[in-house]
């Protein structure tokens, strides 16, 4: 119980940093929103004093405000959902914008990165138990791969997959024409028929590392004492792999895909981009494309709450994996 305290604690305290943080940083990049925003009205005529000091209010940026009264406001705010208007969707509030973004960019990337975390656990399981056979020599392709800059892989996809032989569509997130949002057969099919190059992107890009780091801590563990004695024990050699060896090795990579799992909610900025997918990536490009600095306190706000809320539950999970951490001090 000390042990999962202690954690709680300390990511209570991490999650105030980050609020305080996400509260000045904004503050001090140049650039006012307030002028980005009467700069577009003032296309439509002259802006009064009265207008100014209207939008002033409606973004939060009072002058006549204290920096602390702000600070304060601003936790009030975020305990309550309410960011503000977004500029780059205006009159859209933050919080809607990020509602219609988070599900795409969970569906696609969160799926995709789960995917290829399990085919990657797998397939490096049994590369490391059987060291030398082809698949082992696989290795080196997947990880080729990795090292492909995201976007490069992205639009070479695009182009053979869905520009030359046009097997999956070039943009979007399903059929505008053919369907709408909403529960149906047809939509989802839609969805996952829009997803699959993007998630396909993701996969190619991610599993050579799941693989390599799998393969090597099994060989690594292979050489321990308790297989050793596992073996001479005479039990199968399923059980081994399974029980002693993977679930011993894996533990690295759980805890490098809670990092995964947290930056889920970033989106793939640049595959999003490539793909026009409308996620969270996609939306952060847009907000930093208008200097839509309320929409990048939302977006920044919910992004470290997914990496701070994942790796909270794969603490909690790893102490009951492995006791040892819950006893070291």
């Amino acid at each position: 119980m000390r042990y999962y305290l202690r954690k709680l604690a300390f990511y209570l305290v991490a999650f105030w940093a980050a609020l305080t943080l996400n509260f000045f940083l904004p503050r001090l990049m140049p650039g006012n929103p307030v002028d980005n925003l009467l700069l577009k009205l003032s296309q439509k005529g002259p802006v009064s004093p009265e207008t100014r000091q209207s939008v002033e209010l409606m973004l939060g940026q009072d002058p006549s405000q204290s920096l602390w009264s702000a600070y304060v406001g601003y936790i009030g705010q975020v305990f309550s959902g309410d960011f503000g208007p977004s500029l780059a969707y205006f009159p859209t509030p933050v919080a809607d914008v990020i509602g219609q973004a988070l599900p795409w960019t969970i569906a696609l990337v969160g799926v995709s990165t789960l995917l290829s975390f399990v085919f990657g656990i797998i397939l490096g399981t049994l590369a490391g138990w059987k060291r030398g056979s082809w698949l082992d020599s696989f290795i080196p392709v997947t990880t080729m791969f990795q090292a492909i800059p995201y976007f490069w892989l992205a639009i070479i996809l695009l182009f053979f997959l869905a520009a030359t032989w046009r097997v999956f569509p070039t943009f979007g997130g399903y059929d505008i024409y053919a369907t709408q949002p909403e529960l149906s057969w047809t939509f989802v099919s839609s969805v996952v028929y829009y997803a699959i190059l993007p998630a396909l992107t993701i996969i190619i890009s991610s599993i050579g590392g799941w693989i390599l780091g799998m393969r090597n801590m099994m060989v690594a563990t292979l050489s321990e004492d308790y297989i050793v004695t596992a073996e001479a024990k005479g039990l199968s050699p399923v059980r081994i792999r399974q029980s002693y060896a993977a679930r011993n090795a894996m533990l690295p990579s759980v805890a490098g895909f809670a990092l995964s799992l947290g930056f889920v909610v970033s989106g793939s900025i640049v595959t999003e981009q490539v793909f026009s997918y409308p996620g969270i990536g996609y939306a952060l490009l847009q907000a930093t494309q208008n200097n839509d600095y309320s929409l990048m306190q939302g977006l920044f706000l919910v992004i470290t709450l997914a990496v701070l809320g994942a790796n909270l539950l794969v603490d909690l999970f790893y102490g009951l994996i492995d006791p040892r951490t819950r006893s070291a001090r």
